[in-house]
């Protein structure tokens, strides 16, 4: 079922830090927690064609202010640009059931494509703050 599921996700910065290059993401550890968990370890692709051959040894990090927020460590991936875009693969079997909202994220939205790849329905909106409030209201209210 891994290969069932993608998460795609949007480069929000570059930061060199400490003779790294960090790719943070708009994904982060609550959409994906097996790397966070136990160093799983997905490959990462750019959705993006950058016309560039060379690559650059990448850490692929989330935006939620945790030293496990990391997607993905020592990922080998052209020079990218702020906005491109990136999928992580075979996340199909973990990436959903076991999300959260830690940290007060929102879920993502949840799109099915047929075996074909011609057609796709979204199975789950993305959540809203609003959606986060309202389930932790009192009944009544």
């Amino acid at each position: 079922m891994a290969d069932a599921g993608i998460l795609i996700t949007k480069l929000l910065y570059i930061k060199q830090h400490a003779g790294q290059t960090f790719y943070i993401v708009d994904a982060s550890m609550t959409e994906l927690i097996r790397p966070a968990l136990y160093r799983a370890v997905h490959q990462i692709v750019p959705l993006t064609r950058t016309g560039v051959d060379s690559t650059q040894t990448v850490q692929v990090v989330g935006p939620v202010c945790e030293t496990t927020d990391v997607l993905g460590r020592d990922v080998a991936l052209p020079e990218l640009a702020e906005g491109d875009l990136l999928a992580i693969l075979t996340t199909g079997a973990y990436g959903a059931v076991m999300s959260s909202n830690y940290n007060a994220r929102p879920r993502p939205s949840e799109i099915a494509v047929d075996a074909a790849g011609t057609s796709w329905q979204t199975v789950r909106r993305r959540e809203t703050f609003a959606d986060l409030i309202a389930r932790n209201m009192p009944l009544g209210t």
